[in-house]
């Protein structure tokens, strides 16, 4: 087998990965967004990811990436991105950049995407794999404190944390957009609750979307590092 032979054979498997991820771990699961099933079908998770085999990016778990952070396994990525409930053009702040694949998959969503990473290695290693993989004009990524947010951006029509506060930031809270909808996990450092907040005017609607555990959001508003 020459080299071009074995290069489309692994591409073939990734793409067989790829394609059951979405059907056993997305919509097998109730993730029933078929434009965010789309996307996740779309983007290539291996890109994002540092492993012997590209097919390992499709495990059902999160994996490690740099400085003792994640990426969040697939099925999570999935269903905060529907929570989100985005519409094409929204302006969606993430927090937690970690790699660029949860930045990646809402800028496939038509958003345009800034995402803080407190990390400033981290955020330029995000920022040159997302131009180099096509999102680098939908996607500014920030290194700063992304437990405050981006005030000079708000209000946001979308806000998704990828990292968990002990409680929900009040400067969060404050530049959603009006009906509009924060994701959030919230809790003790080993144990979280996914929840979604959603504004209408100076009021807050909140409720939560499960259990879940995510690396500590660290901050002036979150966890002291």
């Amino acid at each position: 087998m020459d080299g071009q032979q074995a290069e489309t054979k692994t591409d073939d498997r990734v793409r067989r990965a790829r394609e059951r991820m979405v059907a056993d771990q997305l919509r097998r699961r109730g993730i029933h967004d078929e434009r965010v099933l789309r996307v996740m079908g779309e983007v290539p998770r291996e890109s994002f990811v540092d492993v012997d085999d590209p097919r390992r990016a499709y495990d059902d778990e999160a994996l490690p990436i740099q400085l003792g952070q994640t990426i969040s396994q697939p099925f999570m990525v999935a269903r905060m991105t529907e929570l989100l409930a985005t519409r094409p053009g929204d302006r969606v702040l993430e927090v937690g950049t970690g790699s660029g694949y949860q930045a990646a998959i809402l800028a496939a969503l038509d958003c345009r995407v800034t995402t803080i990473e407190r990390h400033p290695d981290l955020a330029a290693t995000a920022r040159a794999r997302l131009t180099a993989l096509g999102y680098g004009d939908d996607v500014e990524v920030v290194a700063a404190d992304g437990s405050l947010g981006r005030p000079e951006g708000a209000p946001w029509d979308g806000i998704l944390v990828a990292a968990a506060a002990p409680d929900i930031p009040d400067p969060l809270r404050e530049q959603l957009g009006d009906g509009r909808r924060l994701v959030i996990p919230v809790g003790s450092r080993h144990e979280q609750q996914l929840l979604v907040v959603e504004r209408h005017g100076t009021e807050w609607r909140e409720w939560s979307d499960g259990p879940c555990v995510f690396v500590p959001l660290i901050g002036k508003a979150g966890w002291e590092a």
